[in-house]
């Protein structure tokens, strides 16, 4: 009987295939959008914040890789996960248990001692630790997920905090331009009215331009000190180098070397879409173990008992039972709660299918917003570029008239002082360039991998 219900049940369990999922992983052959900037040369995407050719956010990037503590809380929980991996065919292993004990017989003459040892296997059969080893591996993969996620984010901060840096003091070095140039105005505008040349109205509107430039100074430092102590904290330091805080009349922000182009299949890299994939990966997992507890469940169970009289009624002294036999479980009374589960994971799984698309296509539509970004301030940055040479124009033809006699030095002020205005504005459209590429290889999830993922797939490589 029993090599009856072992073959019956291996026959079920060989009908049990694992659930098959289809994923739309269809992405743009070409991006809409297109930068102006031509494409030089591909570079190791992993590596793109080298295509700013900086040594020192070169090395800010590789430290913080090394010391920032999320990420190294990414890969423990990694590791975690492995770990727990590793024992997912636990539960479909021989269990074996031993215990003792002692009891009276039904009459109350005499008393017993028994030992027994027990053994339980259940087979796991209809799929069910496929299921569990598929439910840990999508574990895993969530984990790796996460951690490059944490790789992704924290690159893309610690270049987005070092442009911010940057451009603070490029601005900062431009506002203290503007506030002498509006001193010395207000300074020639308070000799005119002495003069009775201008009126107080006039003097009045210059001072207020004076300590505007003045309040822009101190937003500035602001702008500076947040940047600083922030990328202070991605390096896993607690307080920032000093010259992150200080001015530099000679800072200018980092000019691209080299553009990588981008396929769009890339994206498929991003965390969030790992994580969706995982998710459905777990969803269906979970969908085989409902359908497994449709069906009969099989466990294999043996024990080996032996008894002792302790008595001085000696009737019998000792003796020994083995038994070895199958143990069914079969879903009767509860099989509509389990029905109604089972139709429930397979919700949950087409949900989480929906799911993994529309991380694709929040990936592609935030790729496409960065591509967007990234023409709208090349396009801007010639238009300020143009501006910038008609000023340069008028302060030429300025100088050459105050040479001459024929124009004197307050003349020309409101024209330096548009030109600054236009270079600052330059000064930030070459930086919200910088932060839309920024922007563009954080949305396909571009960083190097950790240590502990290409150790991990080149182990499993055959």
């Amino acid at each position: 009987m029993a090599c009856l219900c072992l073959c019956a049940m291996s026959l079920l369990a060989g009908c049990a295939a694992p659930v098959e999922v289809k994923l739309n992983k269809e992405t743009p052959d070409l991006w809409r959008q297109q930068a102006l900037t031509p494409k030089v040369r591909n570079t190791d995407l992993a590596q793109w914040w080298r295509a700013w050719n900086d040594p020192k956010l070169n090395a800010l990037v590789d430290e913080a890789l090394a010391q920032n503590l999320d990420v190294a809380q990414a890969v423990l929980r990694l590791r975690q996960q492995r770990l727990l991996a590793g024992t997912s065919n636990a539960p479909f292993m021989p269990v074996v248990s031993a215990g003792g004990r002692t009891l009276q017989d039904i009459a109350a003459v005499d008393s017993y001692f028994h030992a027994s040892i027990d053994v339980s296997w259940d087979l796991g059969l209809l799929g069910d630790s496929q299921a569990a080893r598929r439910s840990a591996d999508a574990g895993v993969l969530d984990a790796q997920a996460q951690l490059h996620a944490a790789r992704v984010a924290l690159v893309a901060d610690v270049v987005h905090r070092y442009l911010d840096i940057r451009q603070a003091q490029v601005q900062h070095g431009l506002a203290l331009r503007q506030q002498q140039q509006a001193q010395r105005q207000l300074e020639l505008l308070q000799v005119r009215q002495a003069q009775r040349l201008a009126d107080t109205q006039t003097l009045e509107q210059q001072l207020l331009q004076l300590r505007s430039a003045q309040a822009q100074l101190t937003t500035l430092d602001e702008a500076q000190a947040r940047a600083a102590h922030a990328l202070a904290a991605l390096l896993g330091r607690d307080r920032p180098e000093p010259q992150w805080l200080q001015a530099d009349a000679t800072a200018a922000m980092p000019q691209l070397q080299a553009i990588a182009v981008l396929p769009a299949d890339l994206l498929r890299r991003r965390p969030d879409i790992q994580s969706a994939e995982a998710a459905v990966e777990q969803a269906a997992a979970e969908v085989g173990v409902s359908r497994a507890a449709l069906y009969p469940r099989l466990t294999l169970t043996g024990s080996l008992l032996f008894a002792y009289n302790l008595t001085r009624n000696h009737r019998t002294t000792a003796d020994y039972i083995p038994m070895v036999g199958p143990q069914i479980d079969i879903p009767l009374f509860d099989w509509g709660r389990r029905r109604a589960v089972a139709d429930g994971k397979e919700l949950a799984l087409q949900a989480s299918i929906k799911a993994y698309r529309q991380a694709v296509l929040n990936g592609i539509a935030e790729a496409e917003g960065a591509l967007a970004a990234i023409a709208a301030q090349q396009q801007r940055q010639q238009v300020l570029l143009s501006a910038q040479q008609i000023h340069a124009a008028r302060d030429k033809a300025q100088a050459v008239r105050q040479k001459l006699g024929l124009s004197s030095e307050l003349t020309g002020l409101d024209n330096t002082r548009a030109s600054l205005q236009a270079q600052s504005e330059l000064a930030t459209a070459k930086a919200a360039e910088a932060l839309a590429y920024v922007a563009l290889y954080k949305a396909v999830g571009a960083a190097p991998l950790d240590e502990a993922v290409v150790e991990h797939k080149a182990e499993v490589q055959p």
